[in-house]
């Protein structure tokens, strides 16, 4: 077809058409137009041509020019899109390297091949700006929640019309066995919007736990308004779930507020996670009692809290056992998703038997490495001392307030106590070095013999196999796959080895292998601490 006066017009009520459908810039859509018909005009005139397209907005009369630049000789490359110095003084008056030469070419009669052409590209441009317009308009509406309509089912995923696009509803981010027909409306919480080749990918979701968290927000004034505070949410989606808030107005309860009259609110949160029960649990700034309000309604009897590890331990009386622990062990597993913390749960039986059990082998290590009888090891343990380095190194004051210690006694036991550790570190050094540990690692600074056997034994026998470590090798570390928390045994663990302790160890043997310029080091350290002041 032939741009002719006829068809002028047309041109620009189709962009506008195209434009209104689809909720674009009418000038996005005459750009696509413009770069379709250059292209359609290149077929005709030569691709190595510069042919631009200009579409006049009012009248929708299309101007077909070619466009050639002034380069050097040296440069010429494209005569047709290309012209040098000389060249160009037949055209323009003082022609600079850089300057342009426009001039106007005939329009293009269209075959049927060319106008196909065109109109894929126009069609291309429309679904990239589409696409772009749609990811801008959700990807601020990330950890929201959307309504909408459900448009079909694909293999056990929900694709769901959320208005000016369609979103994805995974089949494992549904609440247990739901089903949707086509029309059915949906509320769902927006978890991720990522730009795609296909276009923006709408990720949606009704199993994730802030999901629960907006709702509450929805329907309780006070979280909307900053006055109550959701500070944690563990969830078995469709089962149970656990949210701990606490309120920054003291006149007003977040348990309660929560819950609602007569349990309206709570209520109103439970239909529409298919009947999950939810305990709203009181936050507390000290962990021991936030865990007893999160294993409710189980009671608790005491609690011993090991920070480095991230680790509590919760005893309960034997008949709250069942409970504290849930069917299936929900609730404690809630519990330790609420608290961040691995809980292991004991009755009061079995942690006095444990107690029993390590009184016993600190007794029993007392009278084989002292040569003492069993009631003087006794007498130790049950005075707080729990290793030989105690015994051995501990001020002498601490040895003379044990009945019927005096100062001989108490050298006597530190010299016994010094003999074992030293026969220990040799046989431990002597153990190392015929598995291969060589004097680089032996004499580093830090590592005691015992710390040396046990890296020999695990293949790392020079400096340079230490310093290529990573800190949770050597200190043990946690890991949280999906929303499991599993254990990373270190090295060094039975050392009790700190995470901190295990970093700085290995930066300082990168530090003296030459890997690592301390000077930078103490530049990132200051650059840190400066972070850390301003965030105070």
């Amino acid at each position: 077809m032939a741009i002719t006066s006829a068809n002028q017009l047309e041109l620009l009520q189709t962009a506008e058409a195209v434009a209104r459908e689809k909720m674009l810039d009418p000038g996005l859509v005459v750009e696509a137009m413009e770069e379709s018909l250059a292209r359609a005009a290149k077929s005709r005139y030569g691709a190595e041509m510069d042919i631009r397209v200009k579409i006049d907005r009012k009248t929708g009369r299309a101007t077909f020019t070619r466009v050639r630049t002034v380069v050097e000789d040296e440069e010429l490359e494209n005569y047709q899109a290309e012209m040098t110095v000389q060249q160009a003084k037949q055209y323009m008056a003082d022609p600079q390297v850089g300057d342009t030469f426009v001039e106007e070419v005939p329009p293009v009669d269209m075959g049927r091949i060319a106008a196909q052409s065109a109109k894929q590209v126009i069609l291309q441009k429309v679904r990239e700006a589409e696409r772009d317009r749609q990811y801008e308009e959700f990807k601020d509406r990330a950890g929201t929640i959307i309504n909408g309509v459900v448009k079909r089912e694909e293999y056990g995923n929900v694709i769901v019309d959320v208005g000016a696009g369609e979103g994805i509803l995974r089949r494992n981010e549904k609440i247990g066995r739901e089903s949707y027909r086509p029309n059915d409306r949906i509320r769902c919480y927006v978890k991720d919007v990522r730009r795609e080749q296909r276009g923006p990918q709408i990720f949606l979701s009704r199993t994730d736990p802030q999901f629960m968290a907006e709702l509450f927000k929805m329907e309780v004034p006070e979280i909307y308004d900053g006055i109550i505070e959701i500070k944690a949410v563990a969830r078995d989606p469709g089962s149970r779930a656990k949210i701990a808030v606490i309120s920054y107005d003291g006149s007003i309860d977040p348990v309660g507020a929560c819950v609602g009259m007569r349990g309206s609110r709570v209520q109103a949160v439970v239909n529409e996670l298919q009947g999950e029960k939810i305990d709203i649990i009181p936050w507390n700034e000290d962990q021991p009692t936030f865990l007893v309000n999160a294993l409710q309604p189980a009671e608790v009897t005491k609690v011993v809290l090991d920070e480095e590890a991230e680790r509590i331990e919760v005893v309960v009386p034997e008949e709250q056992l069942s409970l504290a622990i849930g069917r299936r062990g929900q609730n404690v597993r809630l519990a330790s998703q609420l608290t961040n913390l691995d809980i292991d749960i004991m009755t009061e039986e079995e942690e006095s038997a444990r107690r029993q059990k390590e009184f016993e082998e600190r007794t029993k290590l007392f009278m084989d490495a002292l040569d003492v009888d069993e009631f003087f090891a006794q007498l130790l343990v049950s005075e707080g001392f729990t290793n030989l380095e105690e015994v051995a190194y501990v001020e002498l004051d601490e040895l003379l307030v044990i009945d019927g210690v005096d100062e001989d006694t108490a050298g006597e036991l530190q010299a016994r106590a010094r003999d074992v550790l030293e026969a220990q570190a040799k046989a431990a050094l002597d153990r190392a070095r015929e598995l291969g540990a060589e004097d680089s690692l032996i004499e580093f600074e830090g590592l005691t013999p015992q710390m040396i056997q046990a890296l020999a034994e695990d293949d790392i026998k020079t400096l340079e196999d230490f310093a290529t470590c990573a800190d949770w090798e050597l200190a043990g570390g946690w890991t949280t796959v999906d929303g499991e928390r599993t254990k990373d045994d270190g090295i060094l663990e039975p050392f009790e080895v700190s995470l901190e302790e295990a970093q700085n160890m290995v930066m300082n043997a990168r530090v003296m292998l030459g890997w690592v310029d301390p000077a930078e080091l103490e530049a990132e350290e200051a650059s840190e601490e400066v972070e850390v002041q301003a965030d105070a």
